[in-house]
């Protein structure tokens, strides 16, 4: 046949004939197979098919002519054009010699399916669309269970038309293509049965920061076009790419997305939205077996490749097999420089200024934005937004592209990370928040808001306008330091993203601000309740346990993810996590924890740390810490985590919490397993000659040790002025803890305030010869340019 090509003749190298997509199929179909990456067979138009259609009907000078004089930027007037030439294409015919080959070539799909008239997915392949230098996702139509001759000829021609829809009429020409140097290819491909499954897109990198020791896996129930529409909140998940080559099963993420629709078959309209029940809305759409296999197929197919990539998936409810059925290079973090030697950050000019929160989403890039809310339901309307104002819409798809470039931010109600408006966000790079669910409800026309993308993976949307600047950070001249500076991790959202700083490590990830940002409830609570006991806030912690077997599993499996968020992003360099020191006041006030907690007149000397793990008040949520730490080291894999044990005051509290973790099977020593003490109280400079008998080390809290040295509560004002790191009786206590664990050739290092506020602290420290000095993100780089000073 002159005008179609099965994918067993089709390779990489066919993409001026056939298309990327299309290209990228074939090239799979024929030499990924044998290595368990499963493609559903197809075949494909040519580019000279659609050229021969575009001779034959004398199209090429009507089109340009429409296209004369055409403005871009006046949205109206792209759209009358567009739907000009797209109705032009419609009318016209398909020429007999290309009719009578699809026909022959369905016939012969369809027979090797064992079926008179297979069901199949008509897909767009343009000839640029999926170059690693000209990509941009959806610019031309997708049909999905097309069945029949008939139905198929028709939606081949609406392919043609979609090469003009008008989202890519504006990318062409904002990018200088000709519209004649770009032709469109059609692949039509045995449908996956996913309507009763589940299907969704994957890349083989963190789409957020660009990190490459990530697959992303957003999933949903039924047929795909809900994920990339982004009319559905997809279930997200990361598998950890360097433990999985090593054929490990790190899944480091498990996010459920709210999936409460499914697009299913339909005979009158080939497909058709329904509700999915409650028991699916609140259920993972993949289990871990699928998750692994498909992270398994992504790392395959980016080897092949030897570049990220960008994958879409489904899964067919009748064989249960997971297929690839499309796969394309990724192309916003790839086009960067590697070798780029300045950091840059978005920051608040007021960052301790206080901020009502509006909304909260899925966070797009990682800048900030500030405007009037222009609340859009309908692109007929585009003409009434301004430059630089907030787009707050139910959800975007490609033709928002011209109205998205003006806007300072976007805010949609609905879509995940790899829907449309996610990937054409950051094609333009403008901050967007996908997935807010009731923005177009709770915000409001001309309302001033801040759009912040730059705290992680968090989105948040603020009341009023709050300004920002934009940190150049130069890392060009950091050299390697023989002290090692280590960052102070607590939030596993920002991990990834302070990952990319200079340091040697984490000297310091708080579990306390894990649970606050995992788990959100009294540890106890949680317990009481997988005991089948009532408690307070039961409703609201329900609400929390969603998508998990019972509140155990909940908090060991959330607590679990957290952990190796930050174990993940900075592997294989240690990451040092301390176990949860809230007091029980900051206990007190998590859902369900005023029945856990009594009140104390100081809570900064009172129920904390060690004390509390054996504490028959506090023992089995403890346990659960440490299950959650033995799953992160033993199951995932992650073994680069240490423990750390927050506030022990006895050699005898030390030993006895010990013993428990034993029991829960992290024993020391075992698969290089080492634990530190929090070295915060006089007693543990003191007596430190038997406490190191029990730890591997130490790692001193200046803020607490600072406390008790000088009898000072830092929570209180009143004496707020006599406390002070650099007081010499303070010093003379960090020198003897040096000393100490020196003379044992024990680690020790330090993780309080003192060297991120005080230079001559940090300096004191090196002179002292500390292994390690751990710092808060936002002056790591000063302080590295000091360390090297010093050490010259």
């Amino acid at each position: 046949m002159k005008y179609i090509r099965f994918y067993d003749t089709i390779s990489i190298t066919d993409i001026t004939v056939v298309g990327g997509k299309n290209a990228s199929l074939g090239e799979m179909y024929q030499n990924l197979k044998s290595l368990g990456v499963k493609v559903p067979n197809g075949f494909a138009t040519t580019s000279d098919a659609y050229k021969l259609f575009i001779k034959q009907n004398n199209l090429k000078d009507k089109i340009k002519k429409i296209l004369q004089n055409l403005d871009i930027k006046d949205i109206k007037s792209l759209e009358e054009k567009g739907l000009e030439i797209r109705t032009l294409i419609s009318k016209a015919k398909l020429p007999k010699i290309l009719k009578d080959e699809i026909i022959t070539a369905y016939k012969k799909l369809s027979f090797e399916y064992n079926d008179a008239n297979i069901d199949v997915a008509v897909r767009s392949s343009g000839t640029a669309e999926d170059l690693p230098d000209a990509s941009f996702a959806g610019q031309q139509e997708s049909f999905l269970n097309v069945r029949g001759q008939k139905a198929l000829l028709h939606y081949v021609k609406e392919c043609f038309a979609s090469l003009f829809t008008n989202r890519a009429i504006s990318y062409r020409q904002s990018r200088g293509y000709k519209h004649f140097k770009v032709a469109l290819s059609v692949g039509i491909q045995k449908m996956v049965r996913s309507d009763k499954a589940s299907s969704g897109i994957m890349f083989t990198l963190d789409t957020e920061n660009g990190c490459e020791d990530i697959i992303m896996i957003n999933s949903i129930y039924g047929l795909g076009e809900n994920i990339v529409g982004g009319k559905v909140n997809p279930d997200e998940f990361y598998v950890f790419k360097p433990t999985l080559k090593k054929g490990f099963e790190t899944i480091i993420k498990k996010e459920l997305g709210v999936k409460d629709k499914r697009l299913i078959y339909c005979k009158k309209n080939r497909t058709k939205n329904i509700k999915t029940t409650k028991s699916e809305k609140y259920s993972f759409s993949l289990n871990d077996n699928e998750i692994i296999d498909l992270a398994k197929q992504a790392l395959k197919i980016e080897e092949y490749y030897k570049k990220p990539m960008d994958i879409e998936w489904a899964k067919d409810y009748i064989s249960n097999e997971l297929y690839i059925v499309q796969a394309r290079p990724e192309t916003i973090h790839s086009k960067k420089s590697k070798k780029n030697h300045t950091m840059q950050s978005y920051l608040f000019v007021n960052q301790d200024e206080k901020k009502e929160i509006l909304l909260t989403g899925n966070a797009i890039g990682e800048k900030i934005g500030t405007g009037s809310v222009k609340i859009i339901n309908n692109l007929k309307d585009a003409h009434t937004f301004n430059e630089g104002d907030i787009l707050v819409t139910n959800i975007t798809d490609p033709d928002w592209e011209p109205i998205m470039k003006k806007a300072s931010a976007v805010v949609t109600n609905s879509g995940g990370r790899t829907c449309h408006a996610a990937i054409v966000a950051r094609e333009i790079g403008v901050p967007a928040i996908v997935g807010c669910n009731k923005a177009t409800t709770l915000l409001k026309d001309n309302q001033k808001v801040t759009v912040n993308c730059s705290f992680g993976q968090e989105g948040l949307i603020y009341e009023g306008i709050h300004e920002f600047y934009i940190k150049q950070t130069d890392l060009k001249n950091l050299t390697p330091t023989k002290t090692k500076l280590f960052l102070n991790v607590g939030n596993p959202q920002k991990a990834f993203h302070f990952a990319k700083l200079p340091n040697a490590g984490v000297g310091l990830a708080r579990m306390e601000f894990i649970i606050n940002n995992y788990i959100k409830a009294h540890p106890m609570a949680l317990y009481d309740m997988y005991k089948n006991k009532k408690v307070r806030d039961q409703k609201k912690i329900e609400k929390l346990i969603l998508g998990y077997e019972n509140s155990k599993d909940f908090f060991i499996n959330r607590l679990s993810l957290g952990i190796a968020m930050i174990a993940a992003a900075f592997y294989p360099k240690p990451v040092i996590v301390r176990t949860s020191d809230f007091k029980s006041n900051e206990y007190k006030n998590m859902l369900g924890g005023v029945d856990y907690e009594k009140d104390e007149e100081n809570p900064m000397i009172g129920f904390r740390g060690a004390s509390r793990y054996y504490s028959k008040e506090y023992k089995k949520a403890f346990q659960w810490e440490c299950e959650a730490l033995k799953k992160v080291r033993d199951e995932l894999k992650l073994t680069n985590v240490k423990v750390m044990l927050p506030f022990v005051r006895t050699p005898e509290e030390a030993k006895k919490v010990i013993q428990i973790m034993n029991e829960k099977g992290l024993i020391q020593g075992k698969n290089g397993l080492e634990i530190y003490a929090m070295c915060e109280i006089p007693s543990n400079v003191i007596f430190a000659d038997e406490f190191l008998k029990i730890f591997d080390g130490y790692s001193i809290g200046s803020n607490d040790l600072t406390q008790l040295v000088l009898g000072v509560d830092r929570d209180s004002a009143l004496v707020a002025h006599i406390f002070d790191e650099r007081n010499e009786a303070v010093k003379r206590m960090l020198e003897l803890a040096i000393k100490s664990c020196k003379e044992k050739n024990k680690y020790i290092g330090i993780c309080g305030q003192a060297p991120s506020d005080y230079p001559e602290i940090t300096k004191f420290l090196v002179k002292e010869g500390i292994d390690s000095i751990s710092l808060n993100p936002d002056s790591i780089v000063k302080m590295w340019q000091l360390v090297n000073k010093l050490e010259k």
